[in-house]
This record gives structure tokens, C-alpha cells and sequence, in this order.
């Protein structure tokens, strides 16, 4: 029977609504959801993809015990694995009180989830040890908003996008980390060609190339480029007085020091010319209504509250806020980075918005939840939980939905600390994550497709989730496994209130007491029901009982959520990075994301296609960088600072100023030899918000000095071949000073390995290549050998077509070779080629481009449906390609424009 179950994509905080197409109790497809009002049924390659990976081979399916932490482990049921957990927590709180255990959680579990594990450390343990990966990316946005507008609650939505008229994105790159935003920006522009937008961003970012001005500051230099706007808004009348007046305090202090940021002053220390400094200011207080996009950029900073605080400050003093097209609007990074914020998820907060540094607000949530108190003390924020993990001060961390042994700061030291702790547990959808190698217990968590509950995106809105099939093997619930733990821990603490504080049957029972604790607060939803979400759709809140909908947008009677209902001006002062620049480390190293990939790759990188656009992870530079010290795109570099160091291929970067670098965040230990760019980020903090500063180190990068290339590429006949291929080679990445591993392709996948090496492979390093990878036998293969240069190639052929090629000391052909084998262009009588020195491919292998890679369709496959008689309908229909995130659309349009003259033409 086939089925379409109303989901939400798992990835980024946009939020967008899928629908779940099933079959006989499998997943079939996926398609963007023309009913959700976040998306209109749009999806990015990621959203569109989510479909290829239910089925991953990584699957934790059962409860395991890792003896001193070894692979494979003993297998558990779920009794004894949670036994064994209540055991060891109780043991441990009873020795050492409830601050010697901690909870290190995830804005990827739902509302649902969070609550109940804020619940269980507050409410029962009595500690406020639980932190989030949220801590990570949306911290600072949280402390800026409570210091200037008095709530953690972004006041804008997406409909203020299109009703802009001028759009600055500052930090934030939507075009790959928020693509359906970045859509819905493309057509505010295409509707309105008036729109001016503002980019502000160390680098030239895909973002940036639609820009009608990129500020490219320096990195750590943002408060003074919003001091700076702040200081020509001030002395060129552009002020809203009124307003200010009226709803705000703290500016007459403020303005004292803007004074001290006047445009000469600020080009010089953000590095940028003061004629563009102008422009920005002069657009932004008088084009129309303005509107700011932010993220990571101002957030991942040891001073990241008061780089949003300043940006806030424009539009406040502006009376840019409350109206259509204005405010400041913080994208959150995370699915439901929101939903935690909301039930109180973090050291720092309890359920619904309150303080923990509040009196009343821990006697109001003791109160609803009937327990005798909620402690005092602060909890550990995520770096210091886990400094404290390994000075001992903590014994034992329960860690779900997330891989700190990837995702945190300064990475020897994370995994220090989870080496020291007396007791890991791990509850985890996948089994192969980094941490997963620290844990001492794994317990299988339930995935995206599966999951039912409720999450809230970046505009405030709340999406209620259908599972579309039951968790594989024995994974369980999120909610449940928490649940289960927390009645049988209150059972070995003595606390018969177990049952009574964790009664919950089902989700919707959470979402019932989550509900009510946010009665009479800034974020009411006491008028939302998993009926009323079910039967109209996501709905934004506030949306208290009584009322029809949601808020659109907050602060329109100029009132805002403090002691005195006025925002409040923050005297902020510009501040150097952590760590600038320096003589022995002159580099800044900047940090981020790609549109095909996610966080730490344990979801999209089982998926080969979503490998199309860059299948290995790539340090950019400035090609002056790269000449200056004797490398060439294609390069190997080593990458090194104090905490540690890498070795990584170079790529030139034409967006990046002398003296910058930029490398993606998601490649970890699975995928190459190191952990990944957080080994060389350090773990300073913002004072106020705890968030680390991930997006920039310095460092210093030099030549690698591994003259001997070795590459293996081998054609698998599904993805599940490919990804138990995947799984067996990285066993060869700690060999090697230099390797990488992936995949690639579309309907024959290829996984993909690389390294290097001082010397050339020896005989028995390429017979282990060898037999890895199956290509040890002689039938079909072909041979070509050069020992006084170093170079041993081989190339098998199967059914007609390339299998596989392993290429040491010499590797050009690998670029063209794994297109031509994972498109199957390159038969048997042109196998020769595959061991061909050069760079370039047959003329016969014709190259591709991927014109719809949400629905990895090329321009030769759309070209046959030209051919055979098909329009924009049939493409829609056939190939799928338009019908995600809609950005193709143009392209496809242009190429029947082109095939239909050349037709006229030749008739």
C-alpha cells in the first residue's frame, strides 16, 4: 500500500515540511511538502536525498556494551543495558553528588526528547549539568537577544523577506546553509530589482555573489563594522528618535561610545574601504524597511553576544523592528536548536524561557514539575563539561543525538576527556560516529522517517512529525529511552516519585506538560494541540489559548519582554578575536559549512551523490597564499597549530583575502587520517553566552612534502555494496600521513579513497589496496609498472565496464576516471585509458554537468527527453528535476529555449 506521511527535514533550522512516500513498510521517496508554509514544497539536495539514507549500514540496531570501549562490543537487551546505566549513575551521584554527572545533548532530537532529559537532570538528578550542541552554534544568539530585546524570541519571519527593501546577511551563508531561504531571497530580488542587499563576510561566499555590496571584514572585527554604521546612522540624521524615545534604553551611553567609531577608524580595523562603510549605512537607514539574516558567523565568537547585540542595536535605534521587512532575524543552524531553547535544554535555562539565576523562575518550574526545588548552582556549558570530564570534577556523561568527538573545539582535549570519564554512554541512531569509539554503552536511537512529535524552526514556527515506519532492529524512541532510564534511576536514588514524575505514554503527553509550563510567557502555546497542528498545519508562536494563530511577527506595539517594556541598548566595544594572527601563525582559518553535506556526514555521508560537488575535504586559500609558499591547487599542505594539525589539498579561494583560509566543517576521523578543522580551533568562550569560537583559529600552513599519490576507485553495484566497501577502508586511514576517503557518483557508486606518502607503496601496501578493495585478482585486469619512479597502476574490467583502479605514484586520471566509471562511460576496449598518465579524458567519454542536483539530473540526460519531444512538464514528470528547490529552473528553461532554435534553425 502506498502512503505519504507529513515529516520535516532533519537538516538545517529553515524547517521545511516533507512528505514521506511508503511502500509495504519501506521508504520509497521523499518530496518537499507544497503545504508547509516554510518551504511551498521546495527541498535542497539534502532534504531531497533524505529518502537514501534510512537505510544506512551504520545503523546502531541493538543495546552494546564496549568492553574498555573496543569494537565490536557485547550485545544487550534493553533491561540490562538500562540497568546497567541507573547502576552506574546512581553509584556515581551517591559518591560524589548529583553535579558528577552530566547530559550532553542535541538540537536534532525533537521538543519531546528534550524535555523530558531536561527534566531528568533538573527535576530528578538535581543537577544543571545538561548542555546541547546548540551551545555550539545558537548560544550568542540567545544571550543577544535577552540583552537587547529581553526574550530569546527571533521577531521576524520569512515573510519578511520578500516585503524587504534592504537585506544585509551578516555571518551567515544561506545560499549553502539555509538554501530555501536563500530561494526565497533570489525571488525577493527577482520581484523587487530595487532590493539592495548586504553581505558582511570575511569571505566571498555564494551568498556574497548576489550582493549589491560584500563587506569583506576582518575576521573578529564585527562589533566595530556596527559601531562604525551605528556612528554615520547617528551623524547623518538617520536615527528614529522617536522610537528610541519611546521603546528603548542604554542609548545615551551607547552613543558616547560609537563616537569613537568613525568611518577612517573602522575601515582600518575591519580592513575594508570607508566609501563602502558609507554606502551600507546610508542604505540601511533610509532604503525602506531592513532586514538582517545572521548566523555562525557573529555567533561562533569569544565575543558573540555583543556581535549580535550591536547588529540589533542598528535596528533599534532605526525603528527597524515590528514592522514587515525589519528586524533582526537569527537563522538558527540546528532542526530544533529552537525547540531546546524553548523547554529550557541548556545549563543556563529552565522550561519556557525562565532563568536559572532566577529565584522565581526555578520555584515557578519546581512547582510545575512537583519537585522540591531546582538547583541553584549553574551547570557546566559544553566546553567546560568537558574540561570537567576530564579533570574528574564529572565522572559520567550520557550523550545523545550528537558526536562532540568531532563537533567541539581544541579536539585532543574532547577526546582526552571522554578517555578519562569514568562512564560514556552514547544513545545514537548510527554506530560508527567518533564518539562512538569513547563510549562504554550504545544505545540504539530511533531516526529521521521515524520519529513522531513536534519542532520549531528559525521564524518560531511548530511543525508536528508523523512517523513514516517503525525504528529498525531494537532502536527506540528518544523520549522513551530517557523515560525508561529516569524511572529506574529515581528507583535506585530512593525517590518513589519515579513513575508519578515520568508518567509519559506517548508524546503527546510531553507536549501536554511542555505546554503548560509556558502559560502567561513570551512563547505561550497553550492554544496548540498535536489535533489543531495536525489538522492546520505549523503554526507560530506565541499562540495562547483563545487566540486563532501565531504571531508573525513580534514587537509591533513597540513593548518589549523587560522589567520595564523597553529594549535596551548594550554598551558594546570592539575586541580582538581569541586568537589573531600572529608571526609563527599568520593565518586565519575560517570554518563552515556546504550545501550537500551535514554536520559530521553520519547521515550524508552514507549517500554518494551528495559526494558530487566536492568528494574531499579542501583547504582554500588566496592564490598569493598558496605561491608564497610553493603550492598549487592540488596540492597536499600541512595545517598546524599548538592543539594539533592536519593534512589537507589545497584549493585556490578567488573569495578570500590574503591571509585567509576556509575549510568545511563536516570532515571527521570517519572520512580522513585526522579529526578534522575543530583539532585546530580552540576552546575560548563569549563570557556571557559560553559559546566557543569554532569559526576562526590561527595558523600556519606549509608545504606537506608527500611526493608519492596513491588513489583507489572502485565501482560498487548499489549503495549498500558501497557503503560496507566504505565502512572496511577506513581501516587504512591511520596508515598514511595523508588519506581520504568518500564516495561519489549516482546509479553505480564509487567509493573513492586517497592518500599520499613519503616514500613510494611497498609490495605489501599494495597488495592490502589491493585485496581491500577486491581488486587482487588477474581476471580482466590490466597492469602497468614503473619501480624506478614509483609507480604501480592496475585496472579491472567487469561485465562490459571499468570495476576498479588503483593508481599509486602517479595519479592525474582520477578526476575524469571516477566520472567516467560511476557513469559507466568508459568500456573495456578503452581501458587502457584508465592508466594513462594524463589529466585528460578520451575524447569519446563526454563530460557532464549535473544541471538539477537536488535531483542529481545532467544536461545529457535532460538533452534524450529534449530529443524525444519533452517540455518543462515531461522533464518535471520524468527526470524530477525543477521540482525541489526550484534554483534549476532557469537553467532548464534556457536549454529547451536552445534545443527548440537549433531545431527551427536546422528545419
Amino acid at each position: 500500500m502506498k502512503t505519504e506521511i507529513k515529516s520535516t527535514c532533519c537538516y538545517c533550522g529553515v524547517g521545511c515540511g516533507v512528505l514521506i512516500a511508503t511502500e509495504d513498510g519501506r521508504i520509497t521517496g521523499v518530496r518537499g511538502d507544497p503545504g508547509h508554509p516554510a518551504n511551498f514544497g521546495r527541498l535542497c539536495t539534502k532534504g531531497a536525498s533524505l529518502d537514501q539514507t534510512v537505510d544506512a549500514a551504520s545503523r546502531l540496531l541493538y543495546p552494546e556494551r564496549r568492553s574498555r570501549r573496543s569494537h565490536p562490543g557485547q550485545r544487550l537487551d534493553w533491561d540490562a543495558a538500562l540497568d546497567e546505566a541507573a547502576d552506574r549513575f546512581a553509584g556515581i551521584i551517591r559518591a560524589h553528588g548529583p553535579d558528577a554527572v552530566a547530559f550532553y545533548i542535541s538540537g536534532q532530537l525533537l521538543t519531546e526528547d528534550y524535555y523530558v532529559f531536561n527534566k531528568l537532570a533538573k527535576g530528578l538528578i538535581g543537577t544543571n549539568n545538561i548542555d546541547t550542541n546548540s551551545r555550539l552554534c545558537m548560544s550568542s544568539a540567545v544571550s543577544g537577544y535577552k540583552q537587547t530585546l529581553g526574550a530569546d524570541a527571533p521577531p521576524c519571519s520569512y515573510a519578511d523577506i520578500a516585503a524587504a527593501s534592504v537585506l544585509m546577511i551578516a555571518g551567515a551563508n544561506p545560499a549553502v546553509a539555509h538554501p530555501i531561504v536563500f530561494r526565497a531571497i533570489e525571488d525577493a530580488r527577482a520581484n523587487n530589482p530595487d532590493l539592495k542587499i548586504i553581505v558582511v563576510d570575511p569571505r566571498r561566499t555564494e551568498s556574497a555573489a548576489i550582493a549589491d555590496l560584500h563587506l569583506a571584514l576582518r575576521p573578529g572585527s564585527d562589533v566595530a563594522l556596527y559601531n562604525g554604521l551605528l556612528n554615520i546612522l547617528i551623524n547623518e540624521g538617520m536615527l528614529d528618535d522617536d522610537y528610541i524615545a519611546a521603546h528603548t534604553t542604554g542609548f545615551a551611553e551607547l552613543r558616547d561610545i560609537v563616537r569613537h567609531y568613525p568611518p577612517a577608524v573602522v575601515a582600518d580595523l575591519c580592513g575594508i574601504a570607508v566609501a563602502d562603510l558609507l554606502q551600507a549605512a546610508r542604505w540601511f537607514g533610509s532604503q525602506g524597511p531592513a532586514l538582517s539574516l545572521y548566523c555562525q558567523g557573529l555567533n561562533q565568537s569569544s565575543h558573540g553576544t555583543h556581535n549580535n547585540a550591536a547588529l540589533i542595536h542598528l535596528h533599534l535605534a532605526t525603528g527597524q523592528i515590528g514592522k514587515p521587512g525589519a528586524g533582526p532575524f537569527s537563522l538558527t543552524g540546528q532542526p530544533n536548536a529552537m525547540g531546546g531553547r524553548e523547554v529550557g535544554g541548556m545549563a543556563t535555562l529552565a522550561s519556557a524561557h525562565r532563568d536559572l539565576d532566577d529565584p522565581a523562575d526555578r520555584a515557578e518550574i519546581a512547582q510545575l514539575w512537583g519537585v522540591p526545588f531546582v538547583p541553584a548552582r549553574p551547570g557546566k556549558s559544553a566546553v567546560d563539561l568537558f574540561r570537567s570530564l576530564k579533570t574528574g570534577e564529572i565522572k559520567a556523561v550520557w550523550i545523545a543525538c550528537t558526536n562532540p568527538a568531532q563537533s567541539m573545539p581544541n579536539q585532543a582535549e574532547v577526546r582526552a576527556a571522554l578517555a578519562a570519564a569514568d562512564y560514556v554512554v552514547l544513545q545514537e541512531a548510527y554506530g560508527d560516529t567518533d564518539t562512538a569509539a569513547c563510549a562504554d554503552l550504545l544505545l540504539p536511537a530511533s531516526a529521521w522517517g521515524e520519529k513522531h512529535g513536534t519542532v520549531t524552526n528559525s521564524e518560531r514556527r511548530i511543525s508536528r512529525l508523523l512517523p513514516a515506519l517503525p525504528p529498525p532492529g531494537e532502536a527506540r524512541h528518544d523520549w522513551a529511552i530517557a523515560t525508561d532510564f529516569a524511572r529506574r534511576l529515581a528507583a535506585r536514588l530512593g525517590n518513589a516519585a519515579g513513575d508519578r514524575l515520568f508518567p509519559y505514554a506517548d508524546p503527546e503527553a510531553i507536549f501536554n506538560e511542555h505546554r503548560e509550563t509556558t502559560r502567561g510567557r513570551d512563547l505561550d502555546i497553550t492554544g496548540l494541540s498535536y489535533a489543531l497542528l495536525e489538522t492546520r498545519g505549523p503554526q507560530q508562536w506565541p499562540f495562547p489559548e483563545g487566540a486563532d494563530q501565531g504571531k508573525v511577527r513580534l514587537y509591533e506595539d513597540g513593548r518589549f519582554p523587560t522589567p520595564d517594556g523597553r529594549a535596551r541598548f548594550v554598551a558594546v566595544r570592539h575586541a580582538a578575536p581569541a586568537e589573531p594572527p600572529s608571526e609563527d601563525f599568520p593565518v586565519s582559518l575560517l570554518s563552515g559549512r556546504m550545501r550537500d553535506q551535514w554536520h559530521g556526514m553520519s547521515r550524508t555521508g552514507t549517500v554518494p551523490r551528495l559526494y558530487n560537488l566536492e568528494d574531499e575535504p579542501l583547504l582554500a586559500m588566496h592564490p598569493c597564499d598558496l605561491r608564497h609558499r610553493g603550492l598549487a591547487p592540488g596540492d597536499l599542505a600541512r595545517v598546524f597549530n599548538r592543539r594539533g594539525e592536519m593534512v589537507v589539498r589545497v584549493a585556490a579561494g578567488d573569495g578570500l583575502a590574503k591571509g585567509r583560509a576556509w575549510m568545511p566543517m563536516h570532515w571527521g576521523s570517519q572520512f580522513m587520517n585526522t579529526p578534522g578543522v575543530n583539532a585546530l580551533v580552540g576552546d575560548a568562550t563569549d563570557p556571557d553566552s559560553k559559546q566557543p569560537e569554532l569559526k576562526h583559529a590561527a595558523v600556519e600552513i606549509v608545504r606537506a612534502g608527500l611526493p608519492c599519490p596513491v588513489a583507489v576507485l572502485r565501482r560498487c553495484a548499489d549503495r549498500n555494496e558501497a557503503l560496507a566497501l566504505l565502512h572496511r577502508a577506513r581501516g587504512l586511514l591511520g596508515d598514511f600521513p595523508y588519506a581520504a576517503l568518500g564516495l561519489y557518483g549516482r546509479g553505480a557508486p564509487l567509493v573513492v579513497f586517497r592518500a599520499a606518502t613519503e616514500a613510494p607503496l611497498d609490495a605489501a601496501g599494495i597488495a592490502r589496496l589491493d585485496a581491500l578493495f577486491g581488486l587482487d585478482g588477474g581476471a580482466g585486469a590490466i597492469v602497468y609498472a614503473d619501480p624506478s619512479r614509483g609507480i604501480a597502476k592496475k585496472a579491472i574490467a567487469r561485465d562490459g565496464g571499468l570495476y576498479g583502479v588503483r593508481l599509486v605514484g602517479e595519479t592525474l586520471a582520477q578526476t575524469w576516471l571516477k566520472r567516467a566509471m560511476a557513469e559507466d562511460e568508459l568500456d573495456a576496449g578503452l581501458l587502457r585509458y584508465a592508466l594513462a598518465p594524463s589529466a585528460k579524458p578520451p575524447v569519446s567519454v563526454a563530460p557532464r554537468n549535473i544541471v538539477c542536483k537536488c535531483a542529481d539530473v545532467s544536461d545529457v540526460q535532460i538533452g534524450n527527453e529534449l530529443e524525444g519531444g519533452a517540455g518543462l512538464p515531461q522533464l518535471q514528470e520524468r527526470l524530477k528535476c525543477g521540482t525541489f528547490c526550484g534554483s534549476c529552473v532557469p537553467d532548464i528553461k534556457r536549454m529547451i529555449a536552445e534545443h527548440t532554435h537549433r531545431h527551427a534553425e536546422a528545419a
